[in-house]
């Protein structure tokens, strides 16, 4: 009987002993230092179990696995990017795969940019090759979820500043910067859409040209007259950014052989009358709203002083001599 009695109490002291140990495993705060940890989509509780143990995060797989399994959490797992700590309690990190809390990372999109200096940046947070996120980005078949005027994403992939976890899908990023674009459009300014002669598409291909042409956000609305009066007038609108988009990019000096070359194409604002097909970048909200109301005035005409800021004229004449003034003022300025 004592004999019985000596064995129970053995075992009842090695349950213990094990317990404490596991609990000891379960809430040890360890040395707390960040550790990345990848954890692949469809990995399996063992397998992220061995994943938490090789980063330290953890210091059983095995133990973490019953863990998991105790608590019933098997299917609740979620693949990302987390930044977690070395040594860290069982329930912390079950907790952090549970929740998703993955880390995610900044990414800038400026004002003004078009989807060919977008792709990289959304190629560097999901993983896909530039062809591959180019290809997306250009498709000319929107999907119908989006509700955009068109005639392809240029435009409508809003300039913010966006987090995401790394590996995400160009899908979900896409949708995240077409979202915040429509967020853009408040009832104050669909009123004022509703109130110009204009479509929304229209509104964000000039707002493209104001955010390309304006060097200062100040002179926004002022640009914007200029293009009105144009278009009421039926003139050329004649802007640069139009037909250095057709011919694919950056021209420091854009010569007439250059804009002769690309006369044929609906992006070239010199030969063909009226707005562009669509969009030649996205423009931020104080293009938007400089598109949606100009400044009221006379000017038919400007042109760039080298401080980024520009001369507005009515006639030809007077838009000739300050273009004389602008080239001596740069001259002066040449080191």
């Amino acid at each position: 009987m004592e004999l019985l009695t000596g064995r129970r109490r053995t075992v009842a002291f090695g349950t213990l002993a094990a317990l404490a140990a596991f609990f000891l495993l379960m809430t040890s705060s360890g040395s707390g230092a960040p550790v990345l940890v990848e954890i692949p989509s469809g990995a399996t509780s063992p397998q992220i179990a061995l994943i938490l143990e090789e980063n330290e995060v953890v210091r059983s797989a095995t133990l973490f696995h019953a863990y998991v399994r105790l608590r019933r959490a098997d299917r609740d797992l979620k693949a990302g990017t987390y930044m977690l700590e070395t040594g860290s309690s069982m329930r912390r990190a079950l907790r952090s795969l549970r929740l998703g809390t993955v880390e995610t990372v900044a990414m800038t999109i400026p004002e003004g940019f078009q989807i060919a200096e977008m792709v990289g940046r959304i190629a560097d947070i999901t993983g896909s090759t530039p062809e591959e996120v180019l290809d997306l980005l250009r498709a000319d078949d929107l999907p119908e979820r989006y509700e955009l005027p068109g005639p392809t994403l240029e435009g409508y992939l809003f300039p913010d500043t966006y987090r995401f976890a790394r590996g995400v899908p160009v899908s979900e990023v896409v949708d995240a910067m077409v979202e915040r674009y429509q967020e853009v459009w408040s009832p104050e300014r669909r009123a004022l859409l509703e109130a110009s002669d204009m479509t929304e598409r229209e509104v964000v291909t000039l707002a493209s040209i104001i955010q390309a042409e304006a060097r200062r956000v100040s002179e926004m609305e002022r640009i914007s007259g200029v293009y009105h009066n144009r278009l009421r007038e039926g003139w050329l609108l004649q802007a640069d950014p139009t037909v250095i988009y057709a011919l694919g990019g950056y021209r420091e000096r854009l010569l007439y052989a250059a804009i002769d070359s690309v006369r044929d194409n609906p992006y070239n604002t010199y030969a063909n009358p009226g707005l562009p097909p669509g969009p030649i970048s996205s423009p931020g909200v104080r293009a938007i709203d400089a598109a949606l109301q100009p400044e009221d005035h006379d000017f038919m005409f400007f042109v760039a002083w080298p401080d980024g800021y520009h001369i507005f004229t009515e006639t030809l004449a007077e838009h000739n001599a300050a273009k004389e003034d602008a080239r001596q003022e740069r001259a002066s300025n040449r080191p």
